[in-house]
């Protein structure tokens, strides 16, 4: 069991690398001038100039392969940054000149906004909780409710309580995300007062409860999305693994229905549910933007909005290395959940 997890541990190590540079080598080896993305909208020559030799881009005139040694020594500054961190300005000139106005991006530093003046460090800190609250309460409900109602309808297959379950699922999913959020504030939070107006307050302030309440409304409104895909996977898991051999074996022994289910039934039915989670929460934590919009909260999703429409290119860069890091350590979490769910995964 430890082989296979530094087997993987390795193998992710090496694809954060490999992504690294590809990420790189798409946003600054391209014919556009990366320091105009990173100066921001509307920025005069002279400011541009300032921004490529604070942040060390290169000279936009040089030839393609030229232009690519010079993206892979930016690339190597980045990746030692992120384990012993890194001065701005990067040209030792100007941090000699001023040294009042150099900033420290401790490891692992993800790069400098010279559009806001600070690290994308800050930058991501101040959102990524909002972010990581809203998806730990949307997976939390629709991994629970999608599994429960999945192994309702298997249960009741062919009723017309799995026919009302799976419809009405579905009838969910085609809902869009910014309807269904509008809907929760305007009748659920402001006509009935249901729940309180949506605001974000950490865990440290309100406790965990206020903190799981406020974040209800914009956790359902991403669950919905993805409940019925869960949903309709437990439910066929389920089917499949109750016609199995070994339970009618374990049947055959005296055991009762439920135990069969649960202990044995669905135990086999969640090993893609578990990879669908994982996954599913890597991409939640970029990827709800409209939510994050209609309910007025500054996550990673606006950030990245916000980054984009301001061409503020180290916080783009910073962005999508995390949230790819995100994902390919969420793929390593699920391949060691498999091996213990599954030992036969150990040995594949």
């Amino acid at each position: 069991m430890v082989a296979y997890i530094i087997r993987r541990v390795i193998v992710g190590v090496l694809m954060l690398i490999a992504m690294s540079l590809v990420v790189f080598t798409l946003f600054f080896a391209n014919p556009v001038d990366p320091a105009q993305f990173a100066c921001g909208r509307n920025c005069p020559d002279d400011r541009i100039a300032e921004t490529r030799k604070a942040l060390g881009f290169p000279d936009p005139n040089l030839s393609p392969p030229e232009k690519f040694v010079a993206t892979v020594g930016q690339w190597g500054g980045f990746l030692k940054g992120t384990v012993v961190g890194r001065d701005y300005p990067l040209n030792e000139a100007l941090r000699e000149a001023a040294p009042e106005q150099v900033t420290h991006c401790p490891a692992p530093c993800l790069g400098y906004s010279q559009t806001n003046q600070i690290t994308v460090n800050e930058e991501i800190a101040e959102a990524a909780p909002i972010s990581i609250s809203i998806a730990m309460v949307a997976i939390f409900i629709w991994v629970v409710f999608g599994i429960l109602f999945g192994v309702f309808a298997a249960v009741t297959k062919g009723t017309i309580m799995d026919r009302a379950v799976v419809g009405s699922t579905l009838m969910l999913y085609a809902f869009p995300t910014f309807f269904v959020g509008t809907l929760l504030i305007n009748w659920v939070a402001i006509k009935w007062g249901i729940f309180p107006a949506p605001g974000y307050i950490p865990i440290a302030d309100g406790g965990i409860g206020q903190w799981f309440v406020q974040l209800l409304l914009p956790g359902f409104t991403l669950a919905v999305v993805y409940m019925a895909g869960y949903v309709r996977m437990t439910r066929a898991f389920v089917l499949e693994s109750m016609s199995e051999d070994y339970i009618r074996t374990a049947r055959s022994k005296g055991l009762k229905g439920p135990k069969v289910l649960f202990k044995h039934g669905l135990r086999a039915a969640l090993t893609p549910l578990v990879t669908m989670a994982g996954l599913d929460f890597a991409a939640v934590m970029g990827g709800a933007i409209i939510t994050e919009s209609v309910f007025n909260y500054y996550g990673l999703g606006k950030l990245a909005v916000t980054a984009n429409t301001n061409y503020d290119l180290p916080t783009v860069v910073g962005l999508v290395i995390l949230l790819g890091s995100l994902v390919i350590m969420a793929n390593i979490i699920v391949d060691i959940l498999y091996a213990f769910i599954d030992p036969r995964v150990r040995v594949a």
